[in-house]
């Protein structure tokens, strides 16, 4: 049985207007259930009964997609930072309720894959360190990188400045002299650019390729691609 939901909350919530603003829209016939004009913002629908300008609502189960990230791009709703990754998506998705929002972080000047979504347990369950999920990430440096490293990261002894616990073993493999992929299963802040920093090396590119088992594939920088609610389950 579909969960009954208030009309002008459900048009609100995904984004279509305000609630204020959904008495007008349902006296403008613009709204429709089982193809009926209705007047009432407060009767309980189920969403797929829903039709706006005779259209299906937009995904009103919820949103997962996973955006090829530009370097420039905040990952943060707070435009004071700069431009966000959410300009990216239709307008609509930026009035969500709950909003879309990262599923972890990538910092301004990192590109690759992040995932976004409307799902707060989903967001809680991938970024849990619980979940172990892994994350490849490719970095270059500033400086030749020695073969060390390597057992180095995997020991999980390395410390990072300011924190108590080391990291979780973590894959590095060696691409160049000033070329690596590294693999984590931890998101802690910046831990990319500050485990190579502990180590002697700024990382002058970064990009992240895989999210556990999802890649980027053909997807090109500043684009998004949605993906099944069902994808983690």
């Amino acid at each position: 049985m579909p969960t009954l939901r208030r009309l002008d909350q459900l048009l609100s919530n995904l984004g279509y207007c305000s609630r204020s603003e959904a008495r007008g829209w349902l006296k403008a016939g613009i709204v429709t259930v089982l193809g009926e004009q209705v007047r009432d913002p407060g009767r309980r629908v189920a969403p797929a009964e829903v039709r706006v300008d005779g259209e299906p609502l937009d995904h009103p189960d919820g949103l997962l997609l996973m955006l090829h990230k530009p370097t420039g791009l905040v990952s943060s709703h707070d435009g004071r930072e700069g431009a966000t990754i959410y300009s990216l998506l239709p307008e609509r998705w930026q009035r969500r309720n709950p909003p879309v929002t990262s599923i972890g972080r990538l910092d301004k000047d990192t590109t690759g894959l992040l995932l976004l979504t409307d799902q707060s347990a989903l967001v809680h369950r991938l970024t849990s360190p619980k979940q172990k999920v892994p994350k490849v990430y490719q970095a270059t440096v500033d400086t030749d990188l020695s073969p060390a490293l390597v057992p180095r990261f995997a020991s999980g002894t390395l410390m990072l400045p300011g924190e108590t616990e080391p990291c979780a073993p973590a894959e590095l493999r060696l691409l160049g002299p000033r070329a690596a992929e590294l693999t984590l299963i931890e998101g802690r802040y910046h831990q990319v650019r500050r485990m190579f920093a502990a180590c002697g090396a700024q990382v002058l590119t970064l990009h992240r390729a895989r999210f556990g088992q999802l890649e980027l594939g053909d997807l090109a920088p500043g684009k998004w691609r949605l993906l099944p609610l069902d994808t983690f389950a």
